[in-house]
C-alpha cells in the first residue's frame, strides 16, 4: 500500500519513519508506504532484548526532544497511553523535559512592544532580561508593573505556531492512512487521538485561553485556603503574551529537610487531592499537567498551581461514570470498576468483555490498600487503559488525560506526605464529590441511584427512537422463547390503532378549521362539511373504543384460561 506524500512534508515523513524503525515498528512504516523513501533501511531482524528496553525508552526521550516541540508534546501525551506503549516507555516519557534554549531578549522586547503597542519601559517598571524558564512553546520573564505589582510575563516563541501546524499536518496524514489500512489504527483510532492532541495544542498556543483557565480554576478552588492560582493581568494579555501575578515559591520536590519539619504536608496533600476531585468530578474542568514544576510551595506554606496551558474537560455523562470508577477502586469492587470503564469506552467488534472484566477485577483487588508511597494512583488508570487496548475496548482520550494528571498529582502528594492514600480520600470525601449530581451515601447505593436516574432521564429519548424506527419501517425485534407470529399480529394491531387515531385527529382538526369557512350548506346552523367530519370522527372514535374494550376482554379471558391450564 502506498500513500500520497506531500513534497513539503518529506523531511518530517523521513524523521517519523526513522523513529518508528528504530523502535521496532517498521510494520507501520510499510503500511503507511514510507518504506520507499530515500535513505531508509527496514530492519527485519528481531526486536531488542528485554535488557535493552529501559535504555531504548530513555533514548526515545532524547530523540523526541531533538525532533522539536510538537514531538516533545506528543511524547508527553504518549506517556499517558498505557494501551499504546509498554510501562517502561511510559515511565521514560513521563520524565520528558520541555526545557530548551531561550530565544534572545531582543525578540522578547520586540514581541512585547508589538503586542502592547508601547515601549517595554513604558509598560513595565522593570523587566528582567534573563528568563525564569524557557520551554518549547515560550519562555517566562519576571517583571514589575508601573504600580509596583510583581508579575511574570510569558512570551510565545517566534514562529512556533507555523512549525507546529506543519508537523500536525504531516502527522494527520499518516494517522489517517494508518486508521484505514492497519489493525493498530483501527483498534486505537490514531486520527481521533491526534485530533484531541491538536485541539489541546491549539488552546495551549493561545495565551488568552490560558488566562481564562486561570480565572476559572481560581473560582473553582476559592474555598480551599491552602491552594492558590495566580490571577492574570487582562490588559497585558494577548494570544502570544500572558501577564499574571508573581507567586514566590519553590517546587514541592525541592523542599529541604528543615522546611519540611515546619510544614503540614498531610493537610496540603489532602486539600490538593480534594481540590482535584472537585475539578474532575464536579466541575468537569481540571488542570491536566500538575507535575512538580507546575505546583509550587509558596513562602506562606500554600500550594500554587501554575501553567494552565493544558487543561481537560470532562462531559457530564463521563463524570458520572468516573464517579462509579473511583468508587469501584476505593471499594475494591472489581466488577463495578470494569462496568464503569466499559460505560466510558467504545467496544470494538472483537471486544472480549469477559477478559476485560476479569483482568480489571484482578488489578483492582491486587492493588487495593497499597499506600501512595508504593503505588501511583494514576498507574491504576494507566493499567486499565492497557487492558482495554489488549481486549478491544477504546477508551476516550479524556481518560488518558486524567491518568496523566493523577500520575503527576501522586508525585506531588507523595513529596508532601508519603503516607497519603487516595482511596481513603475518596471514601472520606465521597459525599462532597457528589455535590452537584445528587445527595446519597457512597458505595453501591449511590451507584444504583445514579443508574436509576440515568434510566429515567434516558427513557423519553429511547421511546422517541422506537417510535421513529416504527415510522420509518426500520424497527427490528429479536425474540427468543415465545410466539413471534403472535407478537407481530399484536404490533400490527397497535400500528392500525395508531393510524386510525391519527386519521380521527385529522378529521377533528379539519372540521374545526372548516367551521370558519362561509357556506350556504348548513346543518343545525353550522357548515355541513364540518358537521359531517365531526360525526365521522365521533363514529370512528366510538368504533375504536369498542374494538379496544373487546380486544382487552379477549386478552383477559385468554390469560385466565392459560393460568388455569398451568
Amino acid at each position: 500500500m502506498v500513500t500520497t506524500l506531500r513534497p513539503q512534508h518529506l523531511r518530517r515523513y523521513r524523521d517519523i519513519a526513522r523513529l518508528l524503525i528504530k523502535y521496532g515498528r517498521s510494520d507501520l512504516v510499510s503500511q503507511v508506504g514510507l518504506d520507499g523513501l530515500d535513505g531508509l533501511t527496514i530492519d527485519t531482524g528481531s526486536a531488542d532484548p528485554q535488557t535493552q528496553v529501559a535504555e531504548d525508552a530513555a533514548q526515545l526521550t532524547d530523540d523526541l526532544e531533538a525532533m522539536g516541540p510538537t514531538f516533545i508534546k506528543l511524547g508527553q501525551l504518549l506517556s499517558t497511553r498505557g494501551d499504546l506503549i509498554s510501562p517502561a516507555y511510559a515511565k521514560a516519557l513521563s520524565r520528558l523535559q520541555d526545557d530548551v534554549e531561550p530565544f534572545s531578549y531582543s525578540e522578547v522586547e520586540r514581541i512585547v512592544e508589538e503586542q502592547l503597542g508601547v515601549r517595554i519601559s513604558k509598560a513595565f517598571g522593570s523587566f528582567d532580561a534573563t528568563p525564569l524558564a524557557s520551554a518549547s512553546l515560550g519562555q517566562v520573564h519576571r517583571a514589575e508593573m508601573r504600580d509596583g505589582r510583581q508579575v511574570v510575563v510569558k512570551v510565545q516563541r517566534p514562529g512556533i505556531k507555523e512549525q507546529i501546524a506543519e508537523d500536525m499536518d504531516a502527522l494527520a496524514e499518516l494517522a489517517a492512512v494508518l486508521d484505514r489500512h492497519s489493525e493498530a489504527g483501527r483498534r486505537f483510532g490514531f486520527g481521533d487521538m491526534l485530533e484531541q492532541f491538536r485541539r489541546s495544542l491549539v488552546q495551549e498556543l493561545d495565551y488568552r485561553v490560558e488566562a481564562s483557565n486561570l480565572v476559572r480554576l481560581g473560582r473553582i478552588l476559592r474555598r480551599y485556603d491552602r491552594l492558590v492560582v495566580p490571577k492574570p493581568v487582562e490588559d497585558y494579555t494577548t494570544s502570544v503574551l500572558l501577564t499574571m501575578e508573581y507567586v514566590a515559591g519553590c517546587k514541592v520536590t525541592d523542599i529541604g529537610p528543615l522546611r519540611r519539619l515546619d510544614l503540614d504536608g498531610a493537610a496540603l496533600a489532602e486539600q490538593l487531592f480534594r481540590g482535584y476531585l472537585d475539578q474532575i468530578l464536579v466541575e468537569g474542568f481540571f488542570h491536566a499537567d500538575p507535575h512538580p514544576g507546575n505546583v509550587l510551595l509558596t513562602d506562606d506554606d500554600r500550594l500554587a498551581l501554575v501553567d494552565l496551558g493544558m487543561v481537560a474537560r470532562v462531559p457530564k455523562a463521563m463524570r458520572e461514570s468516573l464517579v462509579k470508577l473511583l468508587l469501584g477502586l476505593s471499594e475494591a469492587d472489581g466488577p463495578a470498576t470494569a462496568e464503569a470503564a466499559i460505560a466510558l469506552g467504545q467496544p470494538l467488534d472483537e471486544f472480549d468483555r469477559d477478559a476485560f472484566t476479569a483482568q480489571a477485577s484482578e488489578l483492582v483487588e491486587r492493588q487495593q490498600g497499597v499506600a501512595l508511597g508504593d503505588l501511583d494512583a494514576g498507574s491504576l488508570v494507566t493499567a486499565i487503559l492497557r487492558i482495554s487496548g489488549d481486549t478491544g475496548l477504546r477508551l476516550p482520550a479524556e481518560l488518558s488525560m486524567l491518568g496523566k494528571a493523577l500520575l503527576n498529582l501522586d508525585q506531588v502528594a507523595n513529596a508532601l506526605d508519603p503516607s497519603f492514600e487516595p482511596d481513603a480520600a475518596i471514601k472520606a470525601h465521597s459525599s462532597e464529590i457528589m455535590q452537584g449530581q445528587m445527595r446519597a451515601s457512597s458505595g453501591s447505593v449511590f451507584s444504583s441511584l445514579l443508574e436509576a436516574r440515568d434510566f429515567v432521564e434516558q427513557l423519553p429519548s429511547r421511546v422517541n427512537k422506537v417510535m421513529d424506527a416504527l415510522a420509518q419501517g426500520e424497527f427490528h425485534v429479536n425474540v427468543k422463547a415465545f410466539d413471534e407470529a403472535e407478537m407481530l399480529r399484536g404490533l400490527q394491531k397497535l400500528a392500525n390503532r395508531l393510524t386510525m387515531g391519527l386519521v380521527l385527529a385529522a378529521l377533528i382538526i379539519g372540521a374545526a378549521m372548516l367551521m370558519r369557512v362561509p357556506t350556504s350548506s348548513k346543518i343545525l346552523g353550522y357548515p355541513a362539511v364540518a358537521i359531517i367530519c365531526f360525526l365521522a370522527a365521533g363514529g370512528g372514535g366510538l368504533l375504536l373504543l369498542v374494538s379496544i374494550v373487546r380486544s382487552d376482554r379477549h386478552i383477559k379471558e385468554k390469560t385466565k384460561v392459560g393460568g388455569k391450564r398451568k
